[in-house]
Order: C-alpha cells, then structure tokens, then sequence
C-alpha cells in the first residue's frame, strides 16, 4: 500500500499540541480560497511512498509524541492512511491527528474514509473558509473548523470538541 506524499516534517509542533511528525498529502478537490498549500491540490504530485517507508521515518523520530496527516486532503486516499495508522497504533504509542476539508458527519457515510476515521484521536474537520479565518485559531486556519476527540464522538454519537489539557 502507497500514499502520494508532498513532503514529511519531523518535530513541528503547529499541526497539533507538542513535537509531531507530519506526512502532508497529495490530493485535494475542495480548492479552498486562500488555502495556504494549493501546491498540495494536484493528486499526482508529489512521491509515491510504501506505508512501511513512511512508517520508518515516524518510528525514527522517537522524540515526537504524535503523528499528523493533513495535506492535500488525507481523506482522499482513506485505504493508505488507514494502513498507516493501523501501523502506528500497532508499532507506537503515538498519538494521530488528521486535517480534513470534510465534516465528522459526512466522514460517518463514507465506508472508506469512515475505517480511518475509527483510527483517529483527533480529526480537525472542514474546509477553510477565508471569511472566518481569525488570527490564534488554535491549530485550524478559520473558526469554522472543529477540533474533534474521534473516540469520544464516536462513542457519544455526535462531535465532541478536543480539550487541551
């Protein structure tokens, strides 16, 4: 299994709380306005990674306690991240974060995506919307976007915001 990736970053700590490994995707329909990686639009951009290689350069980085997949949208190629994520809670105790231009609620309808969500700890769901972006939106570009706990909305049924402790 592959993922189309843009580029990999070990030890940033703005797309979610402490030092994170993020895999930022190829891919994305929802050509957000004044979305901040266009580049990242075009599906075969990028390099065609195996989730194994990937896999290596999130076990490398053993200082970060979390991984986080944005993009692009990863959403877009639910089946590799899902096997990605599956690796990392089978190999790590890392934590997974996901960026998405879709809502927790059209993600429950959509078989796919629905098997990496179940993966998840925290989607930070919606597209961007220029209108509402707000300087120190924590860890979302506009106010529209939610930061979500996946367990627990899952379990209680409807979204459940993500408090930092």
């Amino acid at each position: 299994m592959s993922i189309r990736v843009l580029d990999m970053v070990e030890d940033t700590t703005v797309d979610g709380p402490g030092f994170r490994t993020s895999i930022y995707c190829a891919g994305c329909t929802h050509h957000c306005p004044g979305c901040h990686n266009p580049q990242s639009w075009v599906r075969d951009g990028g390099t065609e990674m195996s989730v194994e290689d990937i896999m290596d350069v999130i076990e490398a980085d053993p200082f970060a306690p979390g991984v986080t997949f944005s993009g692009g949208d990863p959403m877009q190629q639910p089946e590799g991240f899902t096997e990605l994520a599956r690796l990392i809670r089978q190999r790590t105790s890392k934590n997974i974060w996901c960026y998405t231009g879709y809502t927790f609620e059209t993600l429950l309808t959509m078989p796919a995506q629905r098997q990496l969500l179940d993966q998840l700890d925290v989607l930070v769901d919606g597209p961007f919307i220029k209108a509402r972006q707000q300087d120190g939106l924590l860890f979302r570009g506009s106010a529209n976007q939610r930061i979500i706990d996946v367990p627990r909305s899952l379990r209680a049924g409807h979204v459940v915001e993500w408090q930092r402790l």
